[in-house]
Parts: C-alpha cells; structure tokens; sequence
C-alpha cells in the first residue's frame, strides 16, 4: 500500500471508500496524479468544473475576493452576493418579485426547499411528492425527498410526509390531491444513471401542480448552469417553475448552493426562518458570478448542446457490444451496458487514463467540463473504445454480440 492511501485509510472517514488516486494539479479537461499521470477528466468532479481545471477566470475570481473579502456573515449584504443573486434570478427567469436563498451545498438547498415546502403546506397540506429513482441529497431532510432504500436504510427514520411516486404523468395524476404541498423533481435523473423524464412531464407536472395549488420544485443542482445545453433542464419543456435548486457547476469547483423561488414562493421565508452562517459569503459569490458570467461571454451553453451531440456519435460510432444505449441532454450522459460492469469500465478507463464515473453498475456516467472541444473529443473517443474492448473481452461469452 502507498502512502498516501495508507494515510487515507487511516485519517479519512470510509464513507467514499478507497480513493482512486492522488490527484496532485488540473489544467482545463486534465489531470495529474502524484506518480506524474495525466488523465482526461470527463467527469469534472461529477458535473461540478464547468470551466474546467485552473481556468484563468475562476483563479482571477478567488484571488481578487479572497484579498478583498471573504466572509461577514448574513447580518450584512456584499457586492458579490447581490450581484449573483441578480444574474440567477435573469437566467432563471424569475422575475422581479425572485428570491435567492444562499448554502454551502446542493443537499443544503435542497433542504431550504424541503422547508419552503413546509411553509408552503402548514397542516393543511402534509404530503410532499418525490419521484422513485430521484436522488436529493444526504443529509436527513434531502435524504427523506431521496428514493434510493440503500442510503436510506440504515438513517431510518426518515422525516414524514414525503411520498414517492413512479415517474409517470399518470402516477402525479393519482397522487396530486389539494393536501399535496409540492412536488420535487430532477429534469434528469443523474443518480440513476442519467434517465430523463418522459416526454412533456414537467409541462404536466406544472400545470397539475398549479390545479391543486401546490409547488413544483425543480432539482437543477445536476443540470444547472449550462450542462444539458440550456441554462436549466426546465428550460427544455418552456415551464416556470415556483422554485428551483442549484449548486455544483453554478461554482465551477467552489462550493456554493442556492435555492432560487418564483412568484409568491418567493414571500414564504421570513426573518429567522432559516439561514446558514457561511451562505452567500462574499468569497463563494463572487466566484460563482465570475463562472456564470464566463459560461454566458463563452457561449458554454451552446458549446455543451453542440459536444453533447459530438460526444454521443463518439460512442455510437465505437460500435461496442457493451453500449445498450446512450441517454441524456448535453454534456450529461448515460452510458447504457448490456452488462453490469459500469465497474470495470470505470477502472479499466483510468488505467489508460481517462476519468468516467458509475451511476450503477448498468450505468458510465459522462460529465466533461463545458470547455471541451475537438481534441478532447478525439482523445475520449479513443481512449473509451479501447477500454471498451478490453472490457468487451474480459467479459466475453457475458456480452451479447
């Protein structure tokens, strides 16, 4: 055992298991571990570097804030946090009446919004709906909207009121009823291997919601801030949504949350409500308002629509017996295996150097930097086929021809 994984073992709590490697420096879509290696990053810290590693903007952004301020607390407002708080309600399309809720995280954000729903509901309105197969977070509340038994078995028992439902337009007819206080849901469901809604969901989901007077809470923390080629995943179907929650690449590697309401959501938080002492910090702000406003001046939400169609050709093209299917929107994409070896390919691709993620065992998830061009595109293409086929051939007499 090396050292470093040996130190790690013994001071970093198991909960991620053993680290992969030591991953020493970035720059743009790549990697250096400690042995000098150089790796293709095409997972972007799970959906979380848009602009890639040590991009000038995101550097220049932290070093300018951090010398001028970094924290004072929710007592006081800063530059950085209005100005942020402003462009997201105008890429969200929030309107003048928006509210921004600032946190740490997305699992954060997502637990604002489990309290908006609260406020939301009173005792009138107990129930909440989540979907089946949706993933929210970690924590105990954004665990409860989470419909995955594995997490949540062993923190059981969960908060009460939340209900989850298959992810179909007639399972929200049935379970939508005037005692619902909202409804949460992933326009792309990134945990269970990067499945989209049905065709036209959100556009049913908003207009059963506003019949029986409850909110729907749209999760954009996977989805956000460019990475299925639009600025949010909503913004696909043309809705407007009562709230949405955000966080990885709003940050571009930085941690930040929001929680963003429209209409009159947004009036449902009131003084003491709810808070977070490190939320909206100055540091945290300006930094994301520096990522967002380099994916608007770039044209990165664009960039990811017209990659995303690159990279899926890519891997049709590879023509492997292990590809089932290719899923997703953008630079958010499912890899479908006719086998359960996600694992393997996963391993096998790092060997050769190249960073892809397991959704599930079925499931190779795929989340470049919104940054990718050409070159990378080339380089993924062959770095996946030939671990595809060493996969392919590991397994053979597994994988239909």
């Amino acid at each position: 055992m090396t050292v470093w994984k040996h130190d790690a073992e013994r001071d970093l709590v198991l909960n991620a298991g053993e680290r992969l490697a030591l991953l020493t420096r970035g720059e743009g879509s790549y990697l250096w571990d400690s042995e000098g290696r150089r790796h293709l990053d095409f997972l972007a810290g799970i959906a979380v570097t848009s602009l890639g590693h040590a991009h000038p903007v995101f550097v220049d952004a932290v070093s300018r804030q951090a010398a001028t301020l970094a924290h004072v607390s929710n007592y006081f407002a800063t530059p950085p946090q209005l100005a942020l708080a402003a462009r997201l309600k105008r890429l969200a399309g929030a309107g003048i009446d928006g509210r921004v809720f600032f946190s740490n995280s997305g699992a954060e954000a997502n637990e604002a919004a489990f309290k908006l729903a609260r406020l939301h509901g009173g005792t009138e309105r107990p129930r909440i709906l989540a979907l089946e197969n949706g993933f929210h977070g970690r924590t105990m509340g954004s665990l409860a909207l989470t419909a995955k038994p594995s997490m949540r078995a062993p923190f059981e028992p969960m908060p009460g009121g939340v209900e989850h439902i298959p992810a179909t337009v007639e399972a929200l007819e049935a379970a939508l009823d005037d005692r619902v206080a909202a409804v949460i849901v992933e326009p792309i469901q990134g945990e269970a291997g990067v499945v989209e809604l049905p065709e036209g969901y959100l556009a049913a989901a908003r207009s059963l919601t506003l019949a029986h007077g409850a909110l729907l809470i749209v999760d954009e923390i996977q989805t956000g801030a460019g990475r299925t080629g639009a600025w949010f995943g909503f913004s696909h179907e043309g809705i407007t949504p009562d709230a949405i929650t955000l966080a990885k690449g709003i940050g571009g590697g930085f941690p930040i949350g929001a929680l963003v309401t429209y209409g009159a959501a947004s009036a449902l938080f009131t003084p003491g409500s709810h808070g977070s002492t490190f939320g909206g910090n100055p540091l945290a702000t300006a930094v994301a308002d520096a990522v967002l406003a380099e994916i608007e001046d770039a044209g990165l939400v664009e960039n990811a629509a017209r990659r995303g169609v690159e990279v899926r050709e890519a891997i049709a093209g590879i023509g492997s017996p292990l590809v089932a299917g290719i899923r997703g929107k953008g630079l958010l994409i499912g890899v479908a295996l006719t086998e359960p070896v996600a694992g393997a390919v996963v391993a096998a691709a790092q060997e050769r150097g190249l960073i892809v993620n397991a959704a599930n065992p079925e499931t190779v998830r795929i989340a470049p930097a919104l940054t990718i061009g050409d070159a990378e595109i080339a380089e993924f293409r062959a770095l996946f086929a030939t671990t595809l086929a060493d996969v392919a051939q590991t397994h053979s007499g597994k994988v239909p021809a």
